[in-house]
């Protein structure tokens, strides 16, 4: 399979139109203010604007720290609870409601593709995604099943349940990056060092670049189904990208990545601006402008990384197109939101303080909501955030 080199190419080449707009009942296209989200804080944060207030929301905010969230999981399993759609919605509507973030984000698992496309993984309680047999040879990816567009049916219900809800606060919408789920397809389920993969790419180049190939397309048609369905931005979660090294990072990585968020980057509101696209993963510091050029308009950082310094890579190294800074999101340590408030409010404020510097800054952890955390902190730190003028 051939791999596209950008994002701007990629569009022809993945089949998706340029240019089109959003349907006129999308919360990005609306003419309707109490369900408009393009004037939103989030969303004008994401394009580079001064918000109303300082937007947050938090990366498994829908989650095992909310008791609401276990109590309504109880007896289901974690990719059945994605694949139903009235719990799916319930389940990404809960934070918004207790901790009025400014968005929400959907409720859902990387995998969830590989399990509307008929690939056998499931989510085993305390050990992640695991698949019923790896995917590692030429003949093993020439078997995989394709994502039709009927088999997301179940995620645009869920998304136009979730939206009719929310009104003017976004939806963010979520997929996994190439790598990332291509990681766990190799290796059948989680690794620490991750060297199948990062192995294939030199070993076997072609089924490596095959197998992205196939991840990077389920990714964009999962992405573009939640997007036209409602959700006013769109996330790529790179959660193991930080394992690679710059070079591997730019030649067998990036072009999938670029592949997958070319499938939404044609889509454009009512006003012809485009969907605000972020680009995430973990420990991906030396990475951040390539992780850019792929094709995102925001980029989120990890905790690793002051925000200081995420803004400096980016402008002042621009990328192929001459893009240079763009707008930040995060970047929380997670670990605080355990400390005593003094400590968490001062460093909550620090951040704040850090994202001035960016275009637009969303407030955000430096990675997901640890399942032990006190939902009231959450709230709390929510609370001070908004009361931080932008």
């Amino acid at each position: 399979m051939s791999t596209p080199q950008t994002g701007a190419r990629n569009g022809a080449q993945a089949g998706t139109p340029s240019g089109t707009t959003l349907p006129a009942d999308h919360p990005l296209a609306t003419a309707d203010p109490s369900r408009s989200t393009s004037g939103s804080p989030l969303v004008t944060a994401y394009r580079g604007g001064t918000p109303s207030r300082t937007p947050v929301w938090f990366m498994r905010q829908a989650g095992r720290s909310l008791p609401e969230y276990r109590e309504l999981r109880q007896g289901i399993g974690m990719l059945e609870s994605c694949l139903k759609p009235e719990l799916a919605s319930e389940i990404t509507l809960q934070p918004v409601r207790r901790h009025d973030v400014d968005a929400a984000i959907f409720f859902s698992d990387i995998v969830v593709p590989l399990r509307l496309a008929g690939v056998d993984v499931d989510i085993v309680p305390g050990t992640g995604p695991v698949l019923g047999s790896a995917v590692r040879t030429a003949a093993d990816v020439a078997a995989l099943p394709e994502l039709t567009d009927e088999s997301l049916e179940p995620i645009r219900q869920a998304v136009r349940l979730t939206v009719a809800e929310l009104g003017s606060t976004p939806l963010i919408g979520f997929a996994g990056a190439p790598f990332t789920v291509a990681a766990y397809m190799v290796e059948g389920g989680p690794s620490r060092d991750h060297l199948g993969p990062r192995t294939m790419m030199h070993a076997d180049p072609e089924t490596w670049d095959a197998l992205a190939t196939w991840a990077a397309d389920a990714a964009g048609k999962f992405l573009r189904a939640q997007l036209e369905a409602g959700a006013s931005a769109g996330q790529l979660f790179d959660s193991w990208a930080g394992s690679l090294s710059l070079a591997d990072y730019q030649r067998f990585v990036k072009p999938h990545s670029a592949r997958a968020l070319s499938y939404v980057s044609d889509l454009v509101g009512r006003d012809g601006q485009s969907v605000p696209l972020v680009h995430f993963g973990t420990g991906t510091s030396e990475i951040l402008p390539e992780m850019r050029d792929a094709g995102a308009t925001v980029m989120g950082v990890d905790y690793r990384l002051p925000l200081g310094e995420a803004h400096r890579r980016l402008g002042a190294a621009p990328g192929p197109d001459g893009r240079g800074a763009v707008p930040l999101q995060g970047n929380i340590d997670p670990a605080l939101l355990s400390a005593p408030w003094e400590v968490l409010e001062a460093h909550v404020r620090e951040v704040v303080e850090a994202g001035r510097v960016a275009p637009g800054h969303v407030v955000n952890l430096g990675h997901g909501v640890p399942p032990s955390t006190d939902p009231e902190v959450l709230t709390r730190v929510v609370e001070l955030i908004h009361s931080i003028r932008p």
